[in-house]
């Protein structure tokens, strides 16, 4: 078996599929690349038995066979190697690999491409598809409030919410929660599930900043993504998600509204001189004017902002932890944003004033209890 193919285009390939390939595999063979041939299509394959990628490209080939290649010392070679034209010639006795470029030649050992795992394919799912910036978007605005705690496997995930139409993406930690819908799908199912974080972290940086359609299939135990040449899969988590409906307050009269950026720098200033374990800062809000103070007792430590803003709503003192706003509020976009609040000790409400059309996005941050 012997393939031609240049050198940059199979390392962008490579790049891509290597997102799969865990640091501590649990089988040896794990730690290779499944090359297929067939005709002049070169199949690329990477799994770590929960997530897995698939993409494809044009070589010169002659003659079709499969082959396990070593990951590191190919990816390696290639970033060493100036863009050219390169030859792989496969032993199909003993899965020998030499490489041949304008510089010389490179011998690796592979290993049999019968003994790789068998990539999940998707058979009897159910499918929707989705614009892949609406997608991406998606991602980039929930992915961050996951958590990192493995007793809660649920909440280490972003929750899909598939319902015909509309697509709803949740991901909580707790103390913070995101939610995000979509209303302009193309599907005929109603279903629920969990993607791990690795998997969305993979799907992230593969997904094209265009509005090309991806097709989302998903079964009771994997989710598959189709886009371009490319197709990934992962093991969902299967757990049950918590009732994030329950956690959302319904009725909050007191209404702020201010500059995301202004606020965002204030409370970037504010938390340097704020209790380095709660990173507590205090919102006093009344009539036209916020003020923004943290104090640390430990060390005498304090601080004290006014900004201006719209305020509708009885006078409040709030406390939250400033991190997580900082967080939340970089995700968002526009101008402006509103923090709806009904007392000191029930969650705030992030909006920004502005939704894209057929997005929207809600942002949900437990208050810290006031200390004094």
């Amino acid at each position: 078996m012997k393939f031609s193919v240049s050198s940059s285009d199979l390392q962008k390939k490579l790049s891509l599929a290597g997102g799969a390939i865990s640091s501590n595999p649990v089988l040896p063979i794990l730690e290779d690349f499944l090359f297929t041939i067939e005709g002049n299509q070169l199949t690329i394959a990477a799994t770590d038995l929960e997530t897995s990628v698939t993409t494809n490209l044009e070589v010169n080939a002659d003659g079709n066979g499969t082959v396990a290649v070593p990951a590191r010392i190919l990816i390696d070679t290639l970033k060493a190697l100036p863009q050219q034209p390169i030859t792989f010639s496969v032993d199909e006795d003993n899965f020998g690999i030499e490489i041949t470029s304008a510089y010389g030649k490179y011998k690796l050992a592979g290993e049999n491409g019968e003994d790789y795992p068998d990539i999940p394919v998707p058979t009897d799912a159910d499918e929707v598809s989705v614009s892949s910036l609406a997608l991406l978007e998606g991602i980039n605005k929930t992915l961050f409030a996951t958590s990192t705690d493995e007793l809660r496997p649920a909440m280490t995930g972003v929750f899909f919410q598939v319902d015909f139409s509309k697509l709803v993406m949740v991901a909580t930690d707790a103390h913070k929660l995101v939610k995000y819908s979509l209303s302009d799908i193309t599907g005929e199912v109603t279903s629920s599930f969990i993607i791990p974080k690795k998997a969305l972290n993979l799907l992230k940086g593969a997904l094209p900043s265009t509005d090309e359609q991806v097709s989302v299939s998903f079964d009771k135990a994997n989710a598959f993504f189709a886009f371009g040449e490319n197709k990934m899969a992962c093991r969902l988590i299967d757990a049950r998600y918590p009732d994030y409906n329950a956690v959302i307050p319904v009725d909050n009269p007191n209404e702020l509204l201010i500059s995301r950026t202004d606020l965002q720098q204030s409370l970037k200033r504010i938390v340097i001189y704020a209790n380095k374990t709660t990173n507590q800062v205090i919102l006093t809000i009344a009539d036209g004017s916020l003020t923004v103070s943290a104090q640390d007792l430990d060390f005498s430590n304090e601080a004290t902002e006014q900004l201006s803003c719209t305020y509708s709503g009885d006078p409040l003192t709030i406390g939250f932890n400033a991190k997580f706003l900082v967080e939340m509020l970089g995700v968002l976009e526009g101008e402006e944003v509103k923090l709806e609040m009904s007392t000191a000790t029930r969650a705030g409400i992030l909006l920004p004033t502005e939704q894209a059309g057929g997005q929207e996005i809600m942002m949900l941050v437990m208050p810290v209890m006031l200390s004094n």
